[in-house]
């Protein structure tokens, strides 16, 4: 399993404790509000929006939460404006990062960033230089407790997956971007739980990463990842099992 792999299940172990604190709360208001700012308070015809409402939903938000950011988003209601950002990075041991945020004062958000990548042995790139490395995937986890396997890739394949593999007691279902809202209704459809459904950044190629690079490497994730305005880290790094369980 790639280092950033495995890091996207410590992740999810660590939002599931975070939720409990208002921290993935806080970033999931967010992502609803600009998606209604973007394509309208529709769910059924933004799937973006769709989408968000959805991974809300699954981390237990109040529904008045999720009504509340959509109507700050179409401007029924007051609210913060926010700017979405995509800063890409060099990291430790020759990495690539995509940092996305969400942010109300871009000069604000760039110092802090620029900071923390200092901090750690990066420094920012610019504008293309990181995010060609990366190809846009759709993917919907579903935890494989009471899962039968068989049935699973059925569905999966059947709605379009390109490929589902078991990860940590979930499955992981991958495939093209435009078919995410497809195989999130075929899975529940089935019966089946979604844990989580996005798209994500899947680097082309993983640049492994050992000792002092692998500690900076996992220092900053965590740091990026804590800041208020980050939404998702992405990462090509590779790093020993070992490393990570202990990081």
């Amino acid at each position: 399993m790639s280092g950033h792999s495995k890091w996207a299940t410590i992740r999810r172990k660590k939002e599931k404790l975070d939720a409990a604190r208002g921290r993935v709360f806080s970033g999931l208001i967010k992502e609803i509000t600009i998606a209604a700012r973007m394509g309208g308070g529709d769910p059924n015809g933004n799937p973006r929006l769709r989408t968000a409402i959805e991974t809300a939903k699954a981390a237990n938000m109040p529904a008045s939460n999720i009504d509340r950011a959509i109507k700050k988003g179409t401007g029924d209601l007051p609210g913060v404006t926010y700017e979405e950002i995509t800063y890409e990075a060099y990291g430790p041991g020759g990495t690539a990062l995509l940092i996305e945020v969400f942010t109300d004062n871009r000069n604000r958000t760039l110092s802090e960033i620029r900071h923390l990548l200092g901090k750690n042995g990066a420094n920012l790139a610019e504008t293309g230089s990181v995010g060609w490395m990366f190809n846009r995937q759709a993917l919907v986890t579903v935890p494989a407790d009471e899962v039968d396997e068989n049935e699973m890739l059925t569905v999966g394949l059947d709605a379009g997956a390109d490929d589902i593999s078991l990860e940590d007691d979930f499955f992981q279902i991958s495939a093209a971007p435009e078919k995410l809202d497809d195989i999130r209704r075929a899975v529940e459809e089935a019966g089946f739980k979604v844990d989580s459904c996005e798209v994500v950044k899947v680097p082309q190629t993983e640049v492994m990463v050992e000792g002092t690079h692998a500690r900076q490497l996992l220092r900053l994730m965590e740091m990026l990842e804590e800041h208020d305005d980050v939404q998702k880290v992405w990462s090509n790094f590779d790093i020993p099992e070992e490393m990570l369980e202990d990081g």
